[in-house]
């Protein structure tokens, strides 16, 4: 991170990770495979982000992807195992999450995934300017009572780190099946400036993504009566 970079960086004294950080206790095997996964597959923040992310995966690549709570792993192990040319970063902080991903590469590797297992905007906040060329923020915690709207991950001090590391021209995906979630984000990326809603007709975003896998929350939204939304938006 340059010193302009990092008199920009907004404070993250509250636009961090809220919620849960472990769930049932995983099972031996899953234990097993985290451990020797993250060795694996973690970024490292205590060394400098290199100028060039792509010698960070094994893999050559081409652009840079990052998933921003990928749960289980599903959309985030299926992307990357369609695009083999594009370097993919997953956080999770949620330990079972993790595991089950860590679980599911060591039984398939793949040479262009990291992961990282804390706070996102620690990340955020490491990666350099204008390094990537996609974001993908899928079923946020809605925090839904008022009183916790302000733990809700978009806000103008994440988007604003959204602009900072995204490419121009570059490609902000929000998807969720709360109402108020997707107005909330609609407006705050109007607000904020460097990001442009692409929509095309009234139907267009309730339709999932090319090649979209869904997710089980999806599936568990669709069958109690919530419709998902998927907004994308380029940065400007």
């Amino acid at each position: 991170m340059t010193p302009a970079d990092a008199k920009d960086r907004p404070s993250r004294a509250a636009e961090g990770f809220f919620g849960r950080r472990h769930g049932k206790t995983i099972r031996p095997q899953q234990a097993i495979a985290l451990e020797s996964g993250l060795r694996e597959y973690r970024l490292d923040l205590t060394a400098q982000a290199p100028s060039d992310l792509k010698t960070l995966f094994k893999a050559e690549i081409s652009a840079l992807q990052l998933e921003i709570g990928f749960g289980g792993g599903e959309h985030l192990l299926h992307r990357a195992t369609e695009a083999a040319e594009t370097g993919f970063i997953g956080v999770e902080p949620f330990v079972n999450g993790m595991a089950k991903m860590m679980t599911a590469l060591g039984k398939a590797p793949l040479g262009n995934l990291r992961v990282y297992d804390d706070d996102a905007t620690r990340l955020l906040d490491w990666l350099p300017s204008g390094s990537l060329d996609g974001i993908d923020l899928l079923y946020p915690d809605p925090w839904p009572k008022k009183k916790h709207w302000k733990r809700r991950f978009v806000g103008g001090a994440n988007l604003g780190r959204f602009a900072r590391v995204l490419k121009p021209g570059g490609r902000f995906r929000f998807a969720s099946d709360i109402d108020s979630y997707v107005n909330w984000t609609l407006l705050a990326c109007r607000n904020h400036g460097a990001f442009a809603w692409q929509a095309e007709d009234a139907a267009d975003w309730h339709r999932p993504y090319e090649g979209w896998p869904g997710t089980r929350y999806e599936a568990k939204a669709i069958r109690e009566g919530r419709r998902p939304a998927y907004l994308t938006f380029i940065r400007t």
